[in-house]
């Protein structure tokens, strides 16, 4: 169990927080298996392997399986919902997987949010490792402290102070999205695969308007709580029907 005080007073000094045995052993196989495969399918669709996001793939929960399960996990739910609320939704949900003998789209200093709010949290990261990360393959590097400060730290600064994210496969690393970070670069001939949640406030807009892009896709054996992280509870009325309708979950 995680001590949430002491997690949200590291992760207000610090930015960032490395949680162990946040995923089992039996999901992170499952995971993996899925995640090439919609990998894959995400090359078919572009139709190259030679565009800017090669080893992202643009929404997970596009694919079910095991990418709507992580929000049925404890230990991936409750830190989120101690930090951002109860009605917190996601933002963006990708993968972060690095392709062998290269980097890849966040191989660079930058923040995942854009505003800087001093004494507000707008969005949470949350990376999970599928396979250990070390820094032959591109462990990432994070600036501890650094969610306080506006602009970026020079690069000297930032590789020299930067804590690498040394990380066992089922940690989960938690951070404020105006944490200083960037990847590294995977030296070696395999992939090095992750997820990465990016949780926001639920009356904000999401990176894909995720309810519409699964308008189609049977979800009648998925949780509420799955179906409130993915945003089918925070959408605005688009008719007087709805707006008066007693039994439509508006939860914000």
């Amino acid at each position: 169990m995680i001590n949430m005080e002491n997690f949200k007073k590291e992760f207000d000094e610090k930015g960032f927080v490395i949680v162990d045995n946040v995923l089992t052993s039996d999901f992170i196989k499952k995971a993996t298996v899925e995640l090439e495969t919609a990998l894959k399918k995400e090359v078919e669709y572009v139709g190259t392997t030679d565009y800017q996001f090669y080893g992202y793939v643009l929404s997970n929960a596009k694919y079910g399986g095991s990418f709507l399960e992580v929000f049925e996990n404890e230990n991936v739910i409750n830190p989120i919902n101690y930090v951002m609320g109860e009605n917190s939704i996601i933002y963006s949900y990708t993968s972060s997987s690095m392709p062998p003998n290269r980097g890849n789209d966040a191989s660079h200093i930058h923040v995942d949010c854009p505003i800087f709010l001093e004494d507000y949290i707008l969005r949470m990261g949350v990376l999970l490792p599928l396979v250990d990360f070390t820094e032959e393959n591109g462990a990432s590097y994070y600036l501890s402290g650094s969610h306080k400060e506006e602009f970026m730290p020079n690069e000297e600064r930032f590789y020299n102070e930067a804590t690498r994210l040394i990380m066992k496969a089922g940690q989960g690393c938690f951070f404020n999205t105006r944490v200083w970070h960037a990847g590294g670069i995977n030296k070696t001939d395999n992939w090095r695969h992750a997820l990465t949640i990016n949780i926001c406030r639920p009356w904000m807009k999401q990176y894909i308007d995720t309810p519409r892009l699964l308008v189609e896709t049977d979800l009648s054996n998925v949780s509420e709580r799955v179906l409130q992280k993915l945003g089918f509870y925070s959408q605005p009325p688009t008719s007087y029907e709805e707006y008066y309708d007693s039994s439509r979950k508006r939860l914000f």
